[in-house]
């Protein structure tokens, strides 16, 4: 039995959109492998953008260590992947062509070379039978991030592949209206003073919460909105002709095969199953019954939510909320006591709630997986 492990943490230094605490929790969740679950230092492997002799969290470097990562694992291992940092949506090219939420869910890497729900569906259905692993994602909209998991625990009604027979959703132009005008505060440095329902799925990128104990928190989403993603696009690449209306086209050209979009170009074997993933001119990818079931994904929040990334003010110490709720129910928990899956999400929304985070972590995996232990 191999214990290994893959950690992403992105604070996007220097950016418009700079957090603090990702890289934090990398290294909470690296001491918490280490001393609770017993995997050795030499196999968890951390990426990082706040130390350039680390190995850079880029869209290419991301995908490299996962595919390793499950490429490596065999009947009877433990993986982990845990990714902590920006998390973006990303508007279909038409009504058609998104999953069962509207837009495909991504998480961005440093070079914001964007990585898709059904890219991460693809790589998780090709780990092994007998082998499991656990996805931590602490990001905006990672309730989808595994397209087509069944939901065990929240609110986003992503059903599994054969039980979805209903259209995407018409509302994506209200949410990206919504998010310029609240972007472009923030970005000017403007926020709005938030004690409640703090998370939500229309929030402000920046604000401040102070909780009942006195203690003052400075928060931001984990949420980079689409226009303000292409604008960091053109930062990052030197591209100023980029068309928000042709980016899959876009991102293919600038990263090549290692674009989430030139990968859905090529016939695939995904486990014992061969998709065809071809993308037409428009970015459209076809419909296919690719299954991810020993994959276990603990999001921060539902699809439509965003998670926070907190600043305490007066000791200087970051973290992300979800992240932070993990760590502190395992501190609470005895090494020797197991904790399941399904009862971590559970008190991971209770203490969230609690603290007025209106985020609601999210569980999804097959079946079998619901009450087996957390991790390991």
């Amino acid at each position: 039995m191999a214990k290994k492990a893959l950690l992403i943490g992105i604070n996007y230094p220097g950016t418009a959109v700079e957090l603090r605490g990702c890289v934090n929790d990398v290294r909470r969740m690296k001491k918490c492998l280490i001393e609770r679950y017993g995997f050795a230092n030499k196999d968890i492997t951390v990426l990082i953008d706040t130390d350039k002799s680390c190995i850079q969290p880029t869209g290419k470097n991301i995908r490299h260590h996962l595919e390793e990562l499950i490429d490596f694992g065999k009947s009877g291992d433990f993986l982990v992947f845990h990714y902590s940092g920006h998390g973006t949506r990303l508007p279909p090219p038409d009504i058609e062509s998104g999953d069962s939420t509207g837009f495909d869910e991504c998480i961005t890497p440093s070079d914001m070379n964007l990585i898709r729900d059904d890219e991460f569906r693809s790589m998780v259905a090709k780990v092994k039978k007998g082998c499991q692993l656990t996805i931590i994602s602490d990001s905006c909209h990672s309730g989808g991030l595994i397209e087509e998991v069944k939901e065990q625990i929240g609110e986003s009604h992503v059903k599994p592949i054969e039980e979805n027979h209903e259209d995407p959703p018409k509302h994506g132009i209200v949410d990206y209206l919504l998010s310029i005008l609240t972007s472009f505060f923030a970005i000017c440095g403007v926020s709005k003073s938030q004690t409640t329902d703090r998370g939500g799925g229309q929030e402000s990128f920046a604000g401040q919460l102070e909780l009942e104990t006195d203690e003052t928190f400075d928060v931001k989403t984990r949420y980079i909105p689409f226009h303000i993603y292409v604008s960091l696009l053109k930062q990052k690449t030197g591209k100023t002709n980029i068309q928000s209306g042709r980016i899959r086209q876009t991102l293919a050209k600038l990263f090549g095969e290692d674009s989430s979009m030139s990968r859905d170009r090529s016939v695939r074997e995904i486990g014992n199953c061969e998709v065809n993933a071809a993308v037409d001119s428009e970015g459209t990818k076809p419909k296919t019954k690719v299954f991810a079931d020993n994959g276990i994904l603990l999001s921060g929040c539902q699809t439509n939510e965003k998670s926070e990334d907190v600043y305490v003010t007066r000791t200087g110490k970051a973290y992300g909320a979800f992240s932070d709720a993990i760590q502190t129910i395992l501190s609470e928990t005895r090494k020797d006591k197991k904790i399941t899956n399904k009862k971590l999400v559970m008190r991971a929304r209770e203490i969230l709630k609690r603290h007025r985070f209106s985020q609601r972590p999210g569980l999804y995996c097959h079946d079998r997986y619901v009450n087996k232990p957390f991790i390991c």
